[in-house]
């Protein structure tokens, strides 16, 4: 073939790939317009959310809420009633009665107070009557006196009452003293009790 041929046919060539390359640079100019003009629709309409977004939250902040009162939300109490005031019953009469400085031991006259202690008057005097305990003979004037108080002093009868309590306390020592041998000499303890009677009117 000849030259000039090649040349033209050549040039011919170049000119059509040239012209099919156009088209496509231009779908791909497109294609890329496409995509800049979606990835700028985004952010539009992103603004467009988050600008109609704040004014509602602004307008939240702004409108003042209502307080709420403690005292509506609680339910109120009813008043407590006091409790009607209970009848008071009568304070039992107590008679009561005491002998100091009795010339008796105390461990032995509590042996005697604690055999009548709870007794029926008439059953302590006959129980005092007939002990062989020298305290017998103390308390057994102690009870006649608290009961001549009862009658006296309370306008009670003596033989409706019974002992309530007897105690028997430690009063002062008396001491004295024994000679013994070699000139020595031993003490001796003279003890003394108080004893306290409380009567009460038999149930």
């Amino acid at each position: 073939m000849p030259e000039d041929e090649k040349t033209t046919r050549s040039g011919s060539q170049a000119e059509e790939a040239k012209g099919s390359r156009k088209p496509a640079r231009g779908k791909t100019a497109k294609a890329g317009a496409g995509a800049k003009k979606g990835q700028a629709s985004k952010p539009a309409a992103t603004k467009a959310k988050s600008g109609s977004a704040k004014p509602a939250a602004k307008a939240s902040e702004k409108a003042p809420s209502k307080p709420v009162a403690k005292d509506a939300a609680k339910p109120k109490a009813a008043p407590k009633r006091k409790p009607a005031a209970e009848k008071a019953t009568p304070a039992p009469i107590v008679v009561r009665a005491s002998a100091r400085y009795v010339r008796t031991a105390p461990r032995k006259a509590r042996l005697v107070a604690d055999q009548v202690r709870g007794l029926h008057i008439d059953k302590a005097r006959a129980l005092l009557q007939f002990s062989p305990r020298s305290a017998a003979r103390d308390i057994a004037k102690l009870l006649d006196s608290a009961a001549a108080n009862a009658e006296n002093n309370h306008e009670l009868i003596a033989d409706d009452m019974r002992i309530k309590e007897i105690n028997v306390d430690e009063g002062p020592t008396l001491r004295r003293w024994r000679p013994r041998a070699l000139g020595r000499a031993t003490r001796i303890n003279k003890r003394t009790s108080h004893i306290s009677v409380a009567l009460t009117p038999e149930e």
